[in-house]
């Protein structure tokens, strides 16, 4: 079992950054990555089709033998999920947004969300919403458009840069100190994020929580790999395989082995 990979998947190229902080925290582990381009975003799907789209890509990492699945997407982990880990018998790490520490913190008592709307008319984003956050006043703004621009390589683009400040202002205007990113494409837009926000705003994503996470789970089940060779990186997509290349390529993580359309 120690030599299987991690498996992970995304509606897309997004989750190449929660795979990052995978591969960065467990170099030795082999890891098997789907991007479902094709039907990105999920977050303006119907919930049975998230969670049949899920289930197709989680079918898909169990034919390539994989130890664990790691739904790199906050749309699928807070609509699919549950079910997820009904049908398969298989250990799951999901994905959320990360309102706890946000509003742990916040010093304001206002905290922006920036996430799909599949994720933020969740049932789950509105349970951990209300568990972690009921004294603080959480901003929710839905990032229509982002996810395709990311998709399409735009991201250092005027198009990207306005569309974005069109979120990010009122929050910015309604006195907020934590934003709390929703989504796993919405690391890549942190360099733009920075020029945009005051100092004093922080902003929050889930990668690296969830690469500790995963380490977690694999040594409880002891199946963390012996290998003491560098981990071996699988790539799978049905949309663009450029677009996935030049994305890796700002993770300088030297081992990527292959990249392969499904």
């Amino acid at each position: 079992m120690n030599k299987q990979a991690i498996g992970i998947f995304d509606s897309g190229i997004g989750g190449t950054s929660i795979w990052k902080e995978i591969a960065l925290a467990m170099p030795n582990e082999n890891t098997i990555y789907l991007a479902d381009s094709k039907y990105a975003p999920y977050g303006k799907r119907s919930t049975d089709e998230i969670i049949s789209l899920s289930i197709k890509n989680t079918k898909k990492l169990i034919e390539l033998n994989c130890k664990i699945i790691v739904v790199a997407c906050n749309t699928a982990t807070t609509n699919a999920i549950k079910v997820l880990r009904e049908q398969f018998d298989i250990p799951f790490i999901g994905i959320e947004p990360a309102i706890k520490p946000a509003a742990l913190n916040t010093k304001t008592q206002k905290v922006g969300v920036l996430a799909t709307k599949g994720t933020l008319s969740s049932e789950l984003f509105a349970k951990t919403s209300d568990l972690y956050a009921n004294k603080i006043e959480v901003i929710e703004v839905i990032g229509t458009g982002l996810v395709e621009l990311i998709e399409e390589g735009k991201i250092q683009t005027p198009e990207m840069h306005l569309l974005l400040e069109s979120y990010i202002q009122p929050l910015i205007e309604k006195n907020i100190d934590y934003l709390v990113l929703g989504c796993s494409h919405y690391p890549y837009l942190i360099p733009i994020l920075k020029k945009m926000l005051p100092n004093h705003i922080d902003i929050i994503d889930s990668g690296e929580a969830v690469a500790k996470q995963t380490k977690v789970i694999l040594s409880k089940n002891d199946l963390l790999s012996a290998n003491s060779q560098q981990g071996i990186h699988t790539f799978f997509t049905n949309g663009s395989l450029h677009i996935l290349q030049e994305i890796l390529k700002k993770s300088n993580i030297p081992s990527i082995s292959k990249m392969l359309a499904f």
